[in-house]
């Protein structure tokens, strides 16, 4: 287990494949340049399970409080993403003061993103028994009963040992990138 999965460690845990009509691979290279330019990327998303204000940024600035970064950490999967690749041109931390989007950085077809500073593939298996969600409605969640269905996105926090639970069995995850997150960490976008 990398330093990524130590006990208290901060993770946002995010699913993803082809996202507006663009592969992972695609995203991967323009994100790597874009950081490569600009010193920080944006990664855009959509839901409410990693909402901006109410999740994301409470979540990574308790871990901030404590001397720790937060990770994204994602899961490829199978995606039929092909909304149209609409760029945003603005981004707000807080849904008020907007603020134009460097031309290096494309953001395309989501409602926010998260901000990164860095981007690695990695090849890495966490327990989702050994997660629980630290933040929000299902705060003490375990990550492996949070995570199913159509939730494919959640702030988490690893804890010191795998929990056993008698109604299903354990799951883990196969976590092929992993990005450290920037501040504002994440913000709302518009076109």
């Amino acid at each position: 287990m990398t330093e990524l999965f130590v006990p208290g460690a901060g993770l946002l845990f995010m699913k993803v494949g082809v996202h507006a009509q663009e592969t992972l691979e695609d995203i991967i290279r323009r994100k790597s340049e874009e950081i490569e330019k600009e010193g920080f990327a944006m990664w855009g998303y959509g839901g409410n399970t990693c909402h901006p204000r109410s999740m994301v940024q409470p979540f990574a600035q308790a871990f901030e409080e404590r001397g720790q970064p937060i990770h994204l950490v994602m899961e490829e999967m199978d995606s039929k993403h092909f909304a149209e690749p609409l760029r945003a041109k603005q981004f707000s931390p807080d849904g008020t003061t907007w603020k134009d989007i460097p031309e290096n950085i494309n953001v395309l077809g989501s409602r926010y993103a998260l901000v990164i500073n860095s981007l690695d593939t990695i090849a890495e298996t966490i327990s989702l028994d050994q997660t629980r969600v630290p933040v929000g409605p299902s705060t003490g969640r375990l990550g492996s009963r949070y995570i199913k269905g159509r939730v494919d996105k959640a702030c988490l926090e690893v804890l010191t040992k795998a929990e056993l639970v008698n109604d299903e069995p354990g799951r883990t995850i196969d976590v092929q990138l992993a990005a450290k997150l920037h501040e504002p960490y994440a913000v709302f976008l518009r076109s």
